[in-house]
């Protein structure tokens, strides 16, 4: 079981939290809780590292932040005591969760087992983790980037072999589209886990990438329920194989991305090597790069369009600038568009269903909403677009597909 920061954001929200730690192991089941730390602790504390430093220790930066989930640990351990539940808090290293030296950014390589099942076997009945920390081969704390405690949870779910792994967050499942978009959009019974992950990365914010990756990998069964709704019947969304589900729809969601900026180098010379003389630089820039066209060559000449986070556009255009001053690469212009969104229609049953493309294609068409560009995968199409028209999009797309419908 997880909480996130919202769900363990005072003592309150505690207790509540320990009453459905509480329900399970009234039915029996020995528990291991990840917690976050209390909702606004972890930027508090990021903060006072920054006003100390820019450049900052990422080592000392790690024990700083790190130490939010071990307050909620503590005082979740101690809210089960004292309802009578055998209970103790676990950080990281006592685990040991063992990581990569990445500080700020470590992944999960082993999780240790003896501990926990020596403590289990004398009586425990509930593991109270600290989540998104680890240990580091040099014996310093780690922490594993935003949404962590997510992949603690279900790399915890993997290691002992857990029946599923429940997320609580905010939201009482995972649904169709945003439901501040669009009031049509319905909660999903089930949604296979390769769906799931497309929809985290293209900026659903249920649950984390990562998180999903490695439920995908050891096949652990997610259960996306709110903290909110202390009914003990809700019964969420589960993230599941593709086979758990009897039958898909061929669209199961559509997901949408605000912070998008679209550049285009012009003129660039047309040659080969091209892609690689502007694509690794901005690789070694750090810049994540999405949706890619090239268009068709004149004189020897090509304008060449990517899309990538807002907050790199900058980092993206001095790479550009500083390889062609390099001379590795030859182009006019560089034009930036920072007035774009990305949405994208997700589905297994893209597979198996011919028309999608076409059907998506006409339902922004007949909104007069013009596609700037396109990318596919085996289940999943993405456009970019005026950011203007983003909701309008979600919203004719969720209807043209008739996700409101169950079945």
């Amino acid at each position: 079981m997880k909480f996130g920061g919202t769900s363990v954001a005072d003592l309150a929200r505690i207790r509540s939290a320990a009453r459905k730690v509480e329900a399970e192991v009234a039915r029996g089941h020995d528990v291991i809780v990840a917690v976050s730390a209390m909702a606004g602790k972890t930027n508090e504390l990021v903060g006072w590292v920054d006003s100390i430093s820019t450049l900052y220790d990422a080592r000392e930066y790690d024990a700083v932040v790190s130490s939010g989930e071990n307050v909620t640990a503590g005082l979740m351990a101690l809210t089960l005591q004292e309802m009578g539940i055998p209970a103790r808090s676990w950080q990281g290293w006592q685990v040991p969760l063992r990581t990569t030296s990445a500080h700020g950014a470590a992944r999960i390589e082993e999780i240790g087992r003896a501990n926990i099942d020596a403590k289990f076997a004398e009586g425990m009945k509930v593991a109270v983790v600290a989540g998104f920390q680890g240990i580091s081969p040099e014996g310093r704390i780690t922490t594993l980037g935003r949404g962590g405690s997510d992949t603690t949870a279900v790399a915890f779910a993997a290691a002992f072999g857990a029946i599923r792994c429940d997320i609580y967050t905010d939201v009482d499942g995972v649904y169709t589209t945003d439901p501040r978009i669009s009031r049509k959009a319905r909660r999903l019974e089930r949604i296979a886990f390769e769906e799931m992950l497309e929809l985290a990365s293209l900026g659903a914010k249920v649950l984390q990438t990562r998180s999903v990756e490695l439920a995908m990998r050891y096949n652990v069964p997610l259960r996306v329920l709110s903290s909110f709704d202390d009914s003990d019947a809700q019964s969420g969304t589960i993230v599941c194989a593709e086979e758990d589900i009897m039958e898909s729809k061929v669209v199961a969601g559509v997901a949408h991305s605000r912070d998008e900026a679209k550049l285009t180098l012009t003129a660039v010379q047309d040659r080969p090597g091209i892609a690689a003389a502007i694509f690794g630089p901005l690789s070694e820039a750090g810049v994540n790069v999405d949706m890619i066209v090239q268009n068709i060559s004149e004189h020897g000449r090509t304008d060449m369009t990517f899309s990538c986070p807002t907050d790199q556009l900058a980092r993206a255009e001095r790479a550009m600038r500083a390889a062609r001053d390099a001379g590795g690469i030859a182009f006019e212009d560089v034009l930036a568009d920072t007035e774009v969104a990305k949405v994208s229609v997700v589905g297994i049953g893209m597979r198996s269903h011919a028309g999608v493309a076409s059907r998506m294609f006409k339902a922004l068409a007949d909104e007069g909403i013009n596609i700037k560009v396109i990318t596919t995968s085996e289940i999943k199409i993405s456009v970019l677009i005026d950011r203007k028209y983003m909701e309008l999009a979600v919203q004719a797309l969720h209807d043209a597909f008739e996700l409101h419908k169950a079945g």
